[in-house]
């Protein structure tokens, strides 16, 4: 559900502006992982192409990389944050993916975008995710506007109450914990089993 709304967000420069093109472009992001899901199964590598060059135009992976790394980025090297950038990412795509070939039909609905009023460049948008057996997930993602390209790209995700940059990070705490504070080891471990363990504690789906 979470990969569903990662959505393209253009150049909007209201509120309402923002929310249309994010009702528009969740539909759109929904029609082509469905076209394609196909691919999942003949070449999963394939399909986690078309899910990075998809998402990366529209979400700041690099930027929340560096917020789960927390405190301990500014004692990495560029080679480790880049290297716990690719971890991550792949760990995202294949706790998700799967489930997201699989999902049946979802209906996105785009409840409030607000720009705040004293940084124009900075937004919060909430959805709501319905599947077709009624399941409510509600949804909401902080936003930035890039100063370089003038688009929206997408900080940080909150499911169903659970916010997903804290829940990681401290998972990166406990992870360094383990492993005596080295680094080199906590992104060679990163996988998708624990992308998987944490995304698990989003709050079970509310009937509708």
């Amino acid at each position: 559900m979470l990969v569903l709304v990662w959505v393209p967000t253009a150049w909007a420069t209201t509120a309402n502006e923002l929310a249309t093109l994010v009702q528009n472009n969740s539909e759109q992001l929904i029609t082509r992982f469905k076209t394609e899901k196909n691919v999942y199964y003949e070449d999963p590598e394939r399909f986690y192409r078309l899910m990075e060059e998809s998402l990366e135009e529209v979400v700041d992976f690099r930027r929340i990389a560096a917020r789960v790394m927390g405190r301990h980025a500014r004692q990495s090297t560029p080679e480790q944050r880049d290297k716990f950038l690719t971890a991550f990412k792949r760990s995202l795509f294949n706790a998700y993916s799967k489930a997201l070939v699989e999902t049946q039909d979802v209906k996105v609905s785009v409840l409030n975008a607000v720009i705040n009023p004293r940084d124009d460049g900075r937004a919060n948008v909430d959805l709501e995710v319905v599947s077709s057996n009624g399941n409510k997930v509600p949804i909401a993602y902080s936003m930035y506007r890039n100063k370089d390209d003038g688009k929206w790209y997408i900080e940080n995700v909150i499911v169903s109450g659970i916010n997903i940059g804290l829940v990681f990070r401290d998972r990166f705490d406990q992870e360094m914990s383990a492993r005596k504070g080295n680094l080199d080891q906590v992104i060679a471990n990163w996988s998708s089993k624990i992308a998987e363990e944490e995304l698990q504690t989003e709050s079970t789906p509310e009937k509708g």
